[in-house]
């Protein structure tokens, strides 16, 4: 049996280093769990041994200006089109042409922009509580519920003012941003500090708000103009305090092939309300998919 518990490498790819958590057989089909904010690999801790377990060949990396990865300065450094060329790059260091992503949040963010450029190398999606990110900004625009969700990133758009205040009282913002996690144990205290060990690398609280300023000053085509053509899951915890349930379907139409999978009281942290569901759902979907 391949080993599945993780072993750790930094890896070159588009011009950065990125630390990346690896298990399962090396010639497994690939698949990348992509993480997002403000998490990094450790937040599919309970996902990587399952995926392996099943022959998957499992990369979870710390994406760019999260934890142990590079750090570039500058917003540009976190266009979508760079975030999505680390994860070309990283298909090409391990020689696989084609690749699954299982991307929450911003990671799904990531995998929505790879499955639809020009790339065609990604076979499945599996997008968790990650919107498209069109689709995402067209509702902050016109629903006035995700506006009031979407509150948060209005502050983001700001130099400098964001990193003061979540650095504060140890990044106490960030962690009351778990509060709607409805696993008993995802986020104790000794994960909580292991967060923020992470957040506190320098440089990375400015990098990882650096997303969110990026893709607001990006030009995007409206959201019905996207197309989706790899087989695509989306996962959804309808108590999700950042994100309307509306937007899983929304998203799902840009696709030619897509499922929703509710959870009716997981929150946006649905991999951590739910690891044992998610865990198999991914196991499921990656291998089913990958046969047609």
């Amino acid at each position: 049996m391949a080993n599945v518990n993780p072993r750790f490498s930094r890896i070159a790819t588009n011009g950065i280093q990125l630390h990346v958590a690896e298990a399962g057989p090396p010639r497994g089909p690939l698949v990348f769990l992509l993480h997002g904010f403000p998490e990094f690999w450790f937040g599919w801790r309970k996902q990587i041994a399952p995926l392996a377990e099943r022959g998957f060949h499992v990369v979870a990396p710390d994406q760019r200006g999260y934890n142990l990865s590079d750090k570039p300065r500058g917003v540009d450094a976190y266009d979508l089109d760079r975030l999505a060329a680390d994860v070309l790059g990283l298909a090409d260091h391990f020689g696989q042409e084609t690749f699954a992503v299982a991307g929450h949040d911003w990671g799904g963010t990531i995998g929505w922009w790879l499955a639809s450029g020009p790339s065609g190398r990604l076979r499945q999606l599996v997008a968790l509580n990650a919107p498209h990110p069109a689709v995402w900004l067209e509702a902050m625009r016109t629903n006035p519920v995700q506006r009031k969700k979407s509150g948060y990133v209005r502050l983001f758009r700001m130099p400098w003012l964001p990193e003061l205040l979540i650095g504060l009282n140890r990044s106490k913002a960030l962690s009351k941003g778990f509060h709607d996690c409805t696993g008993p144990d995802a986020f104790t205290a000794s994960t909580l500090e292991q967060y923020r060990r992470a957040w506190f690398q320098p440089g990375a609280l400015t990098a990882t708000i650096n997303y969110y300023r990026a893709l607001l000053k990006k030009p995007l085509l409206p959201a019905a103009q996207y197309r989706v053509g790899c087989a695509t899951l989306v996962i959804w915890g309808k108590q999700d305090a950042y994100a309307i349930p509306e937007l899983a379907e929304t998203s799902a139409r840009l696709c030619a092939k897509s499922e929703v999978v509710y959870f009716e009281n997981a929150s946006h942290w649905v991999q951590h309300d739910e690891p044992g569901e998610v865990s198999r759902l991914l196991a499921e979907y990656f291998t089913e998919n990958g046969r047609s």
